[in-house]
């Protein structure tokens, strides 16, 4: 029989708690005024956020937030919404599946939960359309509970200033997870204060592209700086932002038609790429088994 020795937390890689509190200590002074940050803000409010900002920049979120949370404040407010409604105030804001999910998650929030977020990880991975990332995000958040909370910002900071890598890997790794869990403080609040700056910190200062790492509050504790910041290997996996021409970029097109109008004729759809009127069925095909679209007859529209 064989027996996996388990490696202490202590043993694991991390950063060291002076590079912990300069973190927390830049963001009490540099931290952006967002409205799910405010005292007032809901766990509803802040489930909101974090689907609306997966994948998408504040900048885009902010009005969008705003819009929703004044039209559907709770989520009885969502589950109750025509869907066709919910898809239009979606709006631009890219890969629509998400507002089927938000609105799946607020009807079994009314169904299971009596209306209100549940607010452990358990209860909230048990939810239409979230994951690991997004149920320690409202825990921690939402309800100030210690998890680990590892979005595409802070895995970028732990794996540069741990590990001494430009980048992580293009998917969640053992290695970064237990990076994640080692760095995070023991004392429930300081974990959600450091949750909170080191994400903050991967959107404003160690960005992907440009780093600045002459502002960086951890640059003395940072791996990759003192390497020389060396930059990932040529061969080395990555993710890239192509949407030009794309069929995201189609799909997204065909979504901004039905939304414009009550139903759509299929041959003013295929007019908007008419060289490849073969590459708008294929993607008006995604869009009806993805439930974001229905066809009747020659006629599509949104789901209601």
């Amino acid at each position: 029989m064989r027996y996996r020795l388990r490696v202490p937390d202590s043993a694991l890689p991390r950063l060291p708690d002076a590079g912990i509190d300069a973190v927390i200590g830049w963001f009490a002074r540099s931290a952006r005024s967002l409205p799910w940050r405010e005292d007032d803000a809901t766990p509803w409010g802040i489930l909101v956020s974090e689907i609306m900002l997966q994948q998408t920049p504040v900048v885009r979120v902010l009005p969008r937030w705003r819009q929703w949370m004044a039209q559907w404040p709770t989520p009885a407010d969502l589950a109750e919404a025509p869907t066709a409604e919910v898809l239009r105030a979606w709006d631009r804001l890219g890969y629509p599946r998400r507002a089927l999910r938000l609105q799946e998650c607020a009807r079994a929030i009314v169904r299971e939960h009596a209306g209100r977020v549940p607010g452990t990880q358990e209860e909230l991975r048990a939810l239409p359309g979230i994951g690991e990332y997004t149920a320690a995000a409202v825990a921690a958040f939402a309800f100030g509970r210690r998890a680990a909370v590892a979005d595409t910002n802070i895995r970028r900071v732990l794996v540069r200033t741990i590990a001494g890598e430009q980048r992580p890997a293009p998917s969640y790794t053992a290695r970064e997870r237990a990076m994640t869990q080692a760095t995070l403080p023991d004392e429930t609040e300081r974990s959600v204060l450091w949750n909170q700056a080191v994400m903050e910190l991967g959107a404003l200062v160690c960005t992907a592209r440009s780093p600045q790492c002459g502002l960086c509050p951890v640059r003395a504790h940072c791996a990759w700086d003192r390497a020389g910041r060396p930059e990932a290997p040529a061969d080395a996996p990555r993710r890239t932002q192509r949407f030009e021409g794309t069929d995201r970029q189609m799909r997204g097109r065909i979504m901004a038609a039905l939304r414009s109008a009550d139903q759509v004729p299929v041959p003013l759809l295929l007019a908007l790429d008419p060289e490849d009127p073969a590459r708008v069925r294929r993607c008006l095909g995604t869009l009806l088994a993805d439930g974001l679209a229905m066809r009747d007859g020659d006629l599509v529209h949104l789901p209601r």
